[in-house]
């Protein structure tokens, strides 16, 4: 019994779990499930009040309860509480990187953060530049976002047209990318701030740091600490969310592997998909199609679509042009375009950022609507771009 159960189920499950590609097809399956649910009929509008659903009886962004306030609905629950456990996990990546991996020296990191700034600053001049003078400017930096698990599910794939090296880059990219859209949320999509709230963070921020510093064994009482810390930066006036990442720099450097193997699987499989699940229950009015043919649409479309591929090669091509870095072994210029394009997937943080930008209902799900668009595209067109590459390679000759 036990080796049948093993066979036809832990197996396949376990394989399932440590697939890479899994991550994006578990998320590509919520989001259409969501959207179907949503637009079917009565049991939609009864879905979508329950992620909206007010505890406290009045739209609002806090509750207070037990004398704490709160997050008054699931939705908020998931996108200012669960995330921060996301952020959490993104934010050991980055450090972990930073010390051990592909960012841990100058001449290693130079490519990929390059490349990563052209594919935030291309896509957000040209977003801007289609929205100028609309109040949708606040929305420049949607496009700026690059989803990592569905850009490196979509890498593996292709198996061999990526090469190591060019997986590397895009892993090294897009954590850089996470970094620059937690900078970007914590300066940018804040609200008012409140000094005590703030104090209390710098000061719990403090602690876990003399804890670690005492050889206070790494557990309890720094979980206490960082629970706290999220409520004080939830009440600060800067998104809650970026508690995760604080808390994820303070984590001792050899336990990083540690938690993160311990919530990865939970964060893919669990949080992630719930927020999909919230954040992609969209009601697709008739001529739902006019919406994809607005400047908010358009920005996001061409700033995911043509922005990222763009801004990454420019940067990087001109770095190996003046001979201050050098492409990964394997990568010529056409498979560097291509990188570029898979990172025109923005999902779950380009969604995550439309939530932030954007007050009204409408014209949040018109972004998220577009986000869902142009991550569609990107992932066709960077597939077909390596599924038909020709020979001889593009190269980069270096002056």
């Amino acid at each position: 019994m036990k080796a049948r159960f093993k066979k036809f189920f832990r197996d396949p499950l376990n394989h399932f779990l440590h697939d890479s590609s899994s991550i994006g097809i578990t998320l590509l399956v919520c989001t259409a499930l969501s959207l179907i649910i949503t637009n079917w009929g009565k049991i939609g509008e009864n879905y979508l009040a329950m992620w909206n659903y007010s505890f406290s009886g009045v739209p609002d962004h806090h509750i207070h309860l037990w004398g704490l306030d709160l997050p008054n609905s699931p939705l908020l629950l998931i996108n200012d509480g669960l995330m921060a456990v996301f952020f959490f996990l993104a934010g050991m990546e980055i450090k972990r990187e930073m010390l051990q991996g592909e960012l841990a020296s100058i001449k290693q990191s130079l490519l990929p953060v390059f490349g990563a700034l052209g594919g935030m600053i291309v896509p957000a001049i040209l977003f801007s530049l289609i929205n100028k003078g609309t109040d949708n400017v606040r929305g420049w930096a949607i496009p700026t976002a690059t989803d990592i698990a569905f850009t490196l599910g979509v890498a593996s794939l292709l198996g061999k047209r990526i090469p190591t090296g060019l997986k590397v880059f895009l892993t090294a990219l897009a954590i850089i990318d996470d970094l620059g859209a937690i900078i970007v949320i914590a300066i940018f999509y804040g609200s008012e701030l409140h000094l005590i709230y703030l104090l209390g963070t710098i000061s719990l921020t403090g602690i876990i740091y003399f804890l670690n510093y005492k050889k206070v064994a790494f557990g309890f009482w720094q979980i206490i600490c960082g629970i706290a810390l999220w409520y004080c930066m939830f009440n600060s006036g800067i998104h809650a969310t970026v508690a995760g990442v604080i808390f994820a720099f303070l984590v001792p450097t050899d336990l990083l592997r540690k938690y993160e193997d311990k919530i990865h699987i939970p964060v893919y499989f669990i949080i992630i998909p719930i927020f999909a699940l919230a954040n992609t229950a969209i009601p697709l009015p008739e001529g739902s199609l006019a919406a994809l043919n607005t400047k908010l649409s358009w920005g996001i479309k061409i700033g995911l679509c043509l922005g990222k591929p763009l801004g990454i090669t420019a940067f990087c091509y001109y770095l190996v042009k003046r001979k201050w870095a050098e492409l990964p072994e394997g990568v010529n210029l056409y498979k560097l375009i291509g990188a570029g394009m898979l990172a025109g997937i923005g999902f779950t943080m380009s969604i995550f950022i439309s939530t932030l930008a954007f007050e009204d209902v409408a014209t949040q799900n018109e972004a998220k609507v577009s986000v869902l668009v142009a991550s569609i595209t990107a992932i066709i067109l960077g597939y077909l771009w390596f599924r038909f590459e020709k020979k001889p390679p593009l190269k980069i000759e270096a002056n």
